[in-house]
């Protein structure tokens, strides 16, 4: 019996340090609700990207190329932490082009990242659909539930509404929107300004990504502004 007990007990410490050691994986502090608060609306701490174009104003994460030309994609790489299971939530606006949220993506060096985009663009074309950056492409368009087959093409299996109402639901260049996304195992959702735009269930295990780090994009091409605030991450068990 002692040895039952005893065993069980180094079980439940085990237990209690690998859960410790999944908390301490994620640097930043919480809020009221339990959810880590990734930007702190003075300056990029915990943030990494290229000086020229990203900064903070006015207590926004600013990205522009207004003031510098970037040749390709560059991006703002959190350094917090690896998303694994989560929802996330972040205000944004963008005042023209295209700009996108990068989870579960990979780090390629030199402020250049691929994989999942919940994709937004100033004319509202993108805006809501699930992209793949440097990957597959286009996964979902707006009011789709795709599901993606072992190399496979997307097949849209059903629908999260109606695409047009959803749009409608957007605001245009240079008002605020939130976006939240929750990953589970291979299940991607986006919400924008409370409407699912696309529901995904990724079953290429050769193309997924299961984690993976979260970064915010700045787009090659005409000269742009995006911000963003109250990013915040909840960890899903």
């Amino acid at each position: 019996m002692k040895r039952v007990i005893v065993s069980s007990l180094m079980m439940m410490l085990m237990g209690a340090v690998v859960c410790w050691g999944e908390e301490k994986k994620i640097d930043a502090p919480k809020n009221d609700e339990g959810a880590y608060v990734l930007f702190n609306g003075k300056d990029l701490s915990g943030w990494e990207g290229d000086g020229k174009f990203w900064s903070v104003k006015d207590g926004l994460i600013t990205g522009s190329t207004r003031e510098n030309k970037t040749n390709g994609n560059t991006f703002l790489i959190w350094r917090g932490g690896v998303l694994k299971d989560f929802e996330l939530r972040a205000m944004w606006r963008l005042e023209n082009h295209n700009s996108g949220i990068q989870y579960r993506s990979k780090d390629m060096g030199n402020f250049v990242v691929g994989g999942y985009q919940a994709d937004m663009d100033g004319s509202n074309t993108f805006t809501g659909i699930l992209y793949e950056e440097r990957g597959r492409g286009i996964l979902a368009q707006v009011g789709q539930k795709v599901e993606l087959a072992e190399e496979g093409k997307p097949k849209v299996v059903g629908a999260t509404g109606d695409a047009k109402e959803i749009k409608a639901g957007i605001k245009k260049a240079g008002e605020w929107n939130e976006y939240v996304i929750t990953c589970k195992g291979n299940h991607l959702v986006q919400k924008l300004n409370g409407n699912v735009t696309v529901d995904i269930t990724d079953n290429d295990s050769k193309k997924r990504a299961m984690e993976g780090i979260l970064a915010l994009q700045l787009h090659a091409g005409e000269p742009m502004l995006v911000q963003f605030k109250e990013i915040t991450l909840k960890v899903l068990e």
